[in-house]
């Protein structure tokens, strides 16, 4: 009798927690539904006043749990005012839309809920950031013995080329630690982590050199050698260059394959910072702007960028996998208990525990081959030649950026680029960010949802421009100076 009440209580329990399984599983379809059509009716969500979150929505943390009904609608409240990265009007920042296979592996990623740190606990999803990696390798040129990783974003990506780099400069300081002054060198418009990452590298950040760059946004190398000589006389220990491929704000390319005879040279480390542009390693048409790519010493791009893969996906590779080893591996008996070391990727990473970010890529490669990741880079340069085009044909704009980038700054009607955005945003019209370069200050359109067409391109303008004719007053444009200029 005991018994069959102890199995009648335990398939009673099965029961509720299949049950709320599922609950909350229709519940995650009603939940996806909801944002979805949101991003059709409200692609732009109003705001809330980051000093009115708080007392807004009901974000605190109580003793009591709130039932499933209470949980759920406060998770719609949070979806509905949350910004909409994947709608056609998120312009904002390096990364936007949602690939469908990409969202699948990523999906696939949480319900296994796999650590990446060793053979026995990944089993063949090992195989998948390997074989990930092995085919960026390939893509780029790198010879048979490099290495990579996988890691949470492109300032970490940096920050372990740096640590890399400073170990190969000298092997010693590991072990005892920095005992001269190392010399990092990288453009003005280099990635903000690249100055956090001396910090945190215990190089420091007056040990950063910000080299000059031309109209166009790209390293002088001439200044480069200058600034090389400089310290080199002053006693200091050059060690590591940092290119960008595709600098924040412009879009532009250092030139690789020039600087790598001042490497050599000056025994510097080459690094490329590819994590918003290094997806053109796909394209037979815009993988020129790496020329040179072959003969660098590290490398990443984000597949969370150009190749629009759910956030974070960051590939950091080596020309060879000594220097991943010599930096980042440890032993730990309790951890590394079976199968070879190269298996064992908790061995060449800066994390232990760390989740399936490759699979998201890999799913979305699998399912549309290198043809079709080539197309997706391809059509986001189509979409920027098509907003240049616009710009240029019309009187109104004035273009502050370049050819063969997917960042598109203008001016419209002489407006504060800030200001614009600021209202844009405010007003739930368009997420788009402003910028500045050589003392200009422009809107920053950048087209790296490859999910977007030529009309939804042609929809932001005429959203934008419709938005300046309906809100003088706010915009700052009273004058009658400014009216003839609206009119015109």
């Amino acid at each position: 009798m005991i018994s069959r009440t102890l199995q009648a209580n335990t398939l009673y329990i099965e029961c509720i927690v299949l049950f709320m399984n599922q609950k909350d599983l229709d519940q995650f379809q009603h939940l996806v539904q909801l944002l979805l059509k949101k991003e059709q009716d409200e692609p732009v969500a109003y705001p809330i006043p980051s000093q009115d979150l708080f007392d807004l929505i009901d974000l605190k943390l109580t003793d009591e749990g709130l039932s499933d009904e209470e949980l759920y609608k406060r998770l719609e409240i949070l979806i509905q005012k949350t910004p909409k990265t994947a709608s056609k009007l998120f312009f904002n920042q390096l990364f936007a839309g949602r690939k469908s296979k990409a969202v699948l592996g990523d999906l696939i990623a949480v319900v296994l809920n796999t650590s990446m740190y060793t053979y026995k606990v990944a089993g063949p999803m090992v195989g998948v950031e390997k074989s990930l990696i092995q085919s960026v390798c390939d893509l780029i040129g790198f010879p048979k013995n490099a290495e990579g990783t996988i890691t949470s974003g492109g300032s970490m990506s940096n920050f372990m080329a740096m640590v890399m780099a400073k170990d190969a400069y000298d092997a010693q300081i590991k072990h005892n630690g920095i005992q001269q002054k190392l010399i990092i060198y990288t453009s003005k418009e280099c990635h903000y982590s690249i100055e956090k990452n001396a910090a945190l590298a215990g190089i420091g950040r007056k040990q950063v050199r910000f080299i000059k760059t031309n109209a166009e946004g790209e390293m002088d190398l001439q200044d480069l050698t200058f600034q090389i000589k400089e310290d080199e006389r002053n006693g200091f220990a050059p060690f590591f260059l940092n290119l960008t491929a595709g600098t924040t704000v412009l879009g532009a390319f250092d030139p690789i394959d020039a600087a790598t005879e001042i490497c050599r040279k000056h025994k510097l480390w080459m690094h490329v910072d590819g994590a918003y542009c290094g997806g053109i390693i796909f394209s037979q048409k815009y993988k020129r702007f790496l020329k040179g790519i072959e003969k660098a010493d590290s490398f990443v791009l984000n597949g969370h960028k150009m190749l629009g893969t759910p956030m974070t996906c960051s590939i950091l590779v080596t020309r060879d996998k000594k220097n991943l080893n010599d930096s980042f591996a440890s032993e730990a008996d309790y951890l590394f208990q079976s199968d070879d070391d190269s298996f064992n990727l908790g061995k060449t990473s800066f994390q232990c525990g760390r989740r399936n970010d490759a699979l998201k890529l890999w799913t979305l490669w699998k399912s549309i081959g290198t043809k079709g990741m080539e197309s997706l880079v391809n059509h986001q340069f189509d979409l920027a030649n098509y907003a240049r085009t616009y710009i240029k044909s019309n009187a109104d704009y004035q273009l502050f950026s370049f050819e063969n980038s997917i960042s598109v700054c203008f001016n419209y009607k002489g407006i504060d680029a800030k200001l614009l955005c600021e209202q844009l945003y405010r007003k739930g019209k368009i997420l788009v960010s402003h910028g500045s370069s050589s003392g200009n200050s422009f809107v920053r359109l950048v087209t790296i949802n490859s999910d977007n067409t030529f009309d939804d391109i042609q929809h932001f303008f005429e959203t934008l421009e419709d938005f300046v004719k309906n809100n003088k007053t706010l915009l700052g444009l009273k004058s009658e100076q400014s009216k003839k200029q609206l009119t015109s």
